[in-house]
């Protein structure tokens, strides 16, 4: 069944009927007229019916599969103090901390006057204070599979009562390789129970994903597959890759711009970027996988609350920074992958705003640009910056400059034999995402749950080798 089977919009979330505990929580949040996944979505996962959902990124998914979820698990709610009470019913996986960490706040909202229970769990911080909360008990977990698959390993929770498995992101876990981790949480869970899969993007990988864990799913489409937000003005401007630096600060002091989203392709490349802005007076940060899991939430916090007017990202965080009225959306380098072009600017014009996407690009990223357009079946409007002129002591080093253009020119190349999709899609001296979050889940029989941080890796020193003692190895005996 497609989305022409679904339901017309409800004018407001008690049509649903939702409990009056959770359309409490809605009046806090000022939710009044659902979205159309929302309105889609609701309807069909109350009755228990799997769910194949494709919706641009700020349309509202979170609560189309959250709210259901609640209002389907109330009659199992307990006010007991026992963890034996509160079983994990409702698994939601997400492919980042990010994602995990926003998709979790909302969950914890909805249910605030239910005596249902929530956490999150994702690495990269200390793994006791997530263990304390599941053994408490807890019906609604949001987690990243690698740190869940540390509990697992831990025995700090159990999979055997989930009535509900959610894939959010769906995509993007799979360019993420999280496929091994999925199939290892997939075999702990019942065989009985609700699934529901949402991708901003379809693939065969996708589409052979969704076979092999939904049963008989209702697709539910709001909006033409891999197309863009309409509400979103993009526009490219062609100019050399030593002016790109000069030209961001350009555009955000011409155009005004107080909250932008800037994206580039590699770490290295995101901090300078984010330096070199704020030596010309522009408030910026930048967030990468080189940086703690807490120093990057604080940067994303300060970015949320306007304390930071500029944050310079790589992919990691395409996914999961929700900002309700983020004006513009910055490609400081077109991403290698075109479906990442999707994500990327559908940070902006999220829940029915009007936003602009500025793409950069460099001589040499010509073939990326023909792929985006190919995808999202449109051509992009080209743009001038005829006001534009940098000075010499913004440029790059010559040297540094013919390394990058190599780099893109040797990915060029080779564009016409990609590389499987759930292989690292990095090119030369470029990487789309932090090495981190590619490798699959590997158990630290050793790690306790109060380590801080993910297994450090292991060590590189050699054992000492013994020498024979004709080669001078035995112990010197002293001689009277």
């Amino acid at each position: 069944m497609s989305a022409g089977d679904m339901p017309v919009a409800t004018p407001d979330f008690s049509g649903f009927g939702l409990d009056a505990a959770i359309l409490r929580a809605l009046d806090d949040q000022g939710y009044t007229t659902p979205t159309p996944i929302q309105a889609q979505a609701i309807p069909v996962v109350i009755s228990g019916r799997d769910v194949m959902g494709a919706a641009q990124t700020g349309t509202g998914k979170t609560a189309g599969f959250a709210l259901p979820i609640i209002q389907t698990l109330l009659p199992l709610a307990s006010g007991s103090a026992s963890p034996a009470r509160h079983p994990v019913r409702a698994l939601m996986l997400m492919p980042t901390r990010e994602l995990a960490d926003q998709v979790a706040d909302n969950v914890a909202r909805y249910a605030k006057y239910t005596s249902l229970r929530s956490t999150v769990v994702f690495g990269g911080v200390d793994m006791a204070p997530q263990t304390a909360a599941l053994r408490a008990g807890v019906e609604l977990l949001i987690a990243t599979p690698g740190r869940l698959l540390d509990h697992v390993q831990q025995k700090t929770l159990s999979l055997s009562q989930v009535q509900v498995l959610v894939l959010d992101e769906a995509d993007r876990m799979l360019d993420m390789g999280f496929l091994p981790d999925l199939q290892r949480i997939i075999n702990l869970l019942p065989k009985k129970r609700q699934n529901l899969m949402f991708s901003a993007t379809f693939s065969n990988e996708i589409k052979k994903l969704a076979q092999s864990i939904l049963n008989d799913p209702i697709l539910i489409e709001v909006a033409r597959r891999n197309a863009t937000a309409e509400n979103v003005q993009q526009i490219v401007y062609a100019l050399p890759s030593d002016q790109k630096r000069a030209a961001v600060a350009h555009i955000i002091s011409t155009r005004g711009l107080k909250q932008v989203l800037v994206f580039s392709n590699t770490k290295i490349g995101t901090g300078r970027l984010a330096r070199e802005l704020v030596k010309e007076g522009i408030n910026a940060d930048a967030i990468h996988g080189d940086k703690s899991q807490k120093d990057r939430m604080i940067a994303l916090d300060a970015f949320k609350k306007g304390e930071t007017e500029v944050l310079v990202a790589t992919d990691v965080a395409a996914r999961g920074l929700d900002i309700v009225e983020l004006p513009a959306v910055i490609n400081y380098d077109l991403p290698y992958a075109p479906e990442d072009y999707i994500h990327r600017i559908g940070r902006t014009a999220r829940a029915g705003a009007s936003g602009l996407a500025i793409s950069l690009m460099a001589p040499e990223e010509e073939r990326l640009l023909a792929d985006i357009e190919k995808l999202i079946k449109r051509t992009l409007e080209r743009g001038s910056l005829s006001d534009f002129q940098p000075r010499e002591r913004e440029r790059r080093s010559p040297r540094r400059d013919e390394s990058e253009r190599a780099g893109r020119e040797a990915y060029g190349q080779q564009a016409g034999q990609r590389a499987p999709r759930y292989a690292s899609r990095s090119r030369g001296h470029h990487e789309v995402v932090d090495e981190f979050f590619l490798k699959p889940y590997e158990p630290d029989v050793n790690a306790t749950p109060d380590e801080a941080t993910e297994s450090a890796p292991p060590s590189t020193s050699k054992p000492v080798r013994k020498i024979a003692a004709l080669l001078g190895g035995s112990k010197r005996v002293e001689r009277g």
